[in-house]
């Protein structure tokens, strides 16, 4: 992704004794999976690369000796086993040369040390910007229905703005005039970088330059830079250039002070500036100029799916979903290795999708069809998600909801377990409710200004209705508790996150993930076996394009009844992904 992946690893003193159910998982076969998938051998799992057709062919193989059906398109006739996914691909060719002309003097910016600009992704093979006016516009952010509007109608065609990342709340202090207006510390949409871009390419901008700062992104520059510099995807759209300026980048804090500075502006007092809704854009009195060269082509990726059919109402489908690919070979880290190997993320989610298919096969067969579904270029924009979304092989408005797992615990069992971001929709209750049976409890995102809804898999189904969540292994260890869990994640995302050191280490503890992923069979199986149909909450932003399709469930909602409110633990978890 894209994502910083805030671990939330876990353990138990007090969980229920290993049922029967428990049994079809084994901490040995999670590990033989993750550490196959985060071997040098695999490379990374890059998208379009070698590497890919051997994850691909892994997971069809394993798929395939679980016991599923090919689940994925039709091909002469007969389904495939994957879904093949068009994507443009866009690789810079040698270093970039950005210059920021200052009323100080010029200023170099050095690609992977002062900024990361990505490859462009607007269809052009080329970047050639020639002294387009820099301009703070706050944080990017065009919310009337929050009373809230950075860019107070100035035409910021042929500039580059530069934005904050994340949204207005963020640092609000009780009393600030913005305070509450973008949900308190929970970041909204507006908050995501994804967005930062779309709104600056709708106004016909020249490019963006997003501030990072490691609070409000909720991860370190190691993270920005290498998910930035290296080769770039996106779906194939009709006009690219309505979605991507062509000069999309992150500089570091330091660098946006040099350039505040250079205009006589404090960037911290500009930042306070722009927390308040009468901000104005500011002129940084600065230009840029840029010239970099791109190759681009069209590639064809594959999202992965098999199927267990239902024995009943095979029409109405349960999804699994995990994504297999990492960044593959790029930069050398200090210790001179090159290879992204992504362990955490996401050979683990992948190992969970595997035995989950693995445990269904054997057991006996539900009532509604099973899909399980790996897909490709989350890193990149949950492309393959998105794509699938676009491009549904099970209709939408049949589909009862998605359980996605994306980086899980291997530092033993948990107490509790969570969701990514935050979210009102009756798939928790379930979850919850199942959890009890385990004697564990739901705890609440603990750092919801990470935008943890926003960076993984399951947006993309939430986007079109599906009742949608991310599973997020526990935060509260048995084996130390939430500090130790706090201290691991911490130091994940510092050293590890999306960086050559995401690799198998031999003290993982796999026991959690048993715990987890029985805990997602008896949602799964209670589902399948069911003929509710889980919805988002009446105040959700989903739940209107779900009850649009209410007429493929039989012409209504038809919501659950009865169901318990989540037993919620307060306790702290060490963040999210992003």
């Amino acid at each position: 992704m894209i994502r910083p992946a805030f671990l939330l690893l876990a353990a138990t003193a007090f969980i229920a004794p290993a049922t029967a159910q428990t049994g079809m998982f084994t901490p040995q076969r999670f590990a033989q999976h993750v550490q196959t998938l985060g071997s040098d051998a695999f490379e990374g799992r890059g998208v379009a690369t070698r590497a890919e057709t051997k994850t691909v062919d892994y997971i069809v193989q394993q798929f395939q000796a679980a016991g599923l059906q090919p689940g994925g398109v039709m091909v002469n006739g007969k389904r495939s086993w994957t879904q093949p996914v068009p994507l443009l691909k866009s690789d810079l060719v040698g270093e970039p040369v950005v210059t920021l002309q200052t009323p100080t003097g010029a200023l170099r910016l050095a690609q992977g040390t002062d900024i990361a600009l990505r490859s462009p992704m607007n269809g052009a093979t080329q970047i050639r910007i020639t002294n387009a006016p820099l301009v703070f516009a706050g944080y990017g952010v065009s919310a009337p229905e929050r009373g809230w509007d950075d860019f107070k109608n100035q035409d910021v065609r042929g500039k580059i703005i530069v934005v904050l990342v994340n949204d207005p709340d963020f640092e609000a202090a009780a009393g600030d005039p913005v305070a509450g207006k973008f949900g308190g510390k929970a970041m909204t949409y507006y908050g995501r970088w994804t967005y930062k871009y779309e709104e600056a390419a709708k106004r016909g901008a020249a490019g963006v330059i997003i501030v990072h700062e490691t609070a409000p992104a909720s991860y370190g520059w190691n993270t920005v830079k290498n998910s930035n510099t290296n080769t770039m995807f996106d779906i194939v759209r009709q006009n690219p250039a309505a979605s991507h300026t062509p000069f999309e980048s992150w500089v570091t804090l330091d660098t946006a002070q040099k350039l505040f500075r250079a205009a006589g502006l404090d960037f911290t007092q500009m930042k306070a500036a722009a927390r308040r809704p009468d901000f104005q854009p500011v002129d940084l009195k600065a230009t840029l100029s840029a010239t970099a060269n791109a190759q681009t082509q069209v590639i064809t990726s594959q999202n992965v799916v098999g199927l267990l059919p239902g024995k009943r109402r095979p029409d109405e489908t349960v999804i699994y979903s995990a994504h297999w690919d990492h960044l593959g070979i790029g930069r050398p880290d200090a210790r001179g290795d090159t290879i992204y190997n992504g362990a955490i993320d996401n050979a683990t989610g992948i190992s969970q999708l595997i035995e989950q298919a693995r445990a269904f096969a054997r057991g006996p067969r539900p009532d509604r069809s099973i899909v399980f579904l790996a897909v490709t270029a989350e890193e990149k924009g949950l492309l393959g998600s998105e794509y699938y979304a676009r491009n549904p092989i099970y209709p939408l408005g049949k589909t009862v909801g998605m359980l996605n797992t994306d980086s899980m615990g291997v530092h033993g069992r948990a107490r509790d377990f969570s969701i990514s971001g935050t979210a009102r929709l009756e798939l928790l209750d379930i979850l919850t409710d199942e959890a009890r049976k385990q004697n564990r409890v739901f705890t609440p995102d603990a750092h919801p200004e990470s935008g943890g809804f926003y960076r993984s898999d399951h947006f993309s189904m939430a986007k079109v209705g599906v009742p949608a969540v991310s599973y997020e292994s526990g935060g509260d260890l048995v084996n130390g508790g939430v500090a130790r869990a706090e201290a691991i994640g911490k130091e994940y995302i510092t050293n590890r996150y999306h960086q050559p050191a995401d690799e198998v280490q031999p003290d993982w503890d796999y026991s959690g993930m048993v715990e987890d992923a029985t805990l997602l069979h008896a949602v799964g199986l209670r589902l399948a076996n069911s003929d509710v149909w889980p919805n988002w909450s009446q105040d959700s932003e989903f739940r209107a394009t779900r009850d649009q399709s209410a007429a493929d469930r039989g012409g209504a909602a038809m919501p659950m009844t009865s169901q318990p409110q989540p037993q919620v633990q307060p306790a702290s978890k060490p963040g999210e992904r992003g």
